[in-house]
């Protein structure tokens, strides 16, 4: 093969192994609103959960959702409501973790699996990232 061949070739196998990188990396959903929240949703699968935790930093706040054994649940309905009546929000949570961006103050988020267990976390938005945990 000519040396100019050989280069076309590399070349090609550099771009098509590049493009299965960045789909191998998986990406966030969509964000969605409801209100003055935003947010979205995933998780479900080991590409788009990893993507899904890296981006975490990147919003207000990221919620979390499994079983006691470490399993994701999925299905959570979610509402979070802000303290000082600015505003309630409803949405179902479609996967494991959750990204929010909504407005600073403080919020009261609860949580529903499918079965009918609740928890509700008290948070402040305002500086920084915060995470809830919700373990079922």
């Amino acid at each position: 093969m000519s040396p100019r061949i050989l280069r076309t070739a590399s070349a090609a196998a550099a771009l098509i192994g590049a493009s299965f990188a960045v789909q191998a990396q998986g990406s966030i959903p969509a964000m969605k609103s409801e209100g003055a929240l935003q947010y979205a949703c995933g998780g479900i699968g080991s590409d788009e959960s990893t993507a899904m935790r890296a981006a975490m930093k990147q919003h207000p706040l990221a919620l979390l959702f499994s079983a006691k054994d470490g399993a994701y649940l999925a299905n959570m309905q979610v509402q979070i409501k802000a303290e000082g009546g600015s505003g309630d929000s409803t949405f179902t949570a479609s996967g494991p973790v959750c990204l929010l961006q909504l407005p600073e103050g403080r919020y009261n988020v609860t949580a529903t699996t499918q079965n009918g267990a609740t928890q509700s976390k008290s948070v402040t938005v305002g500086k920084g990232s915060q995470t809830l945990d919700f373990r079922y």
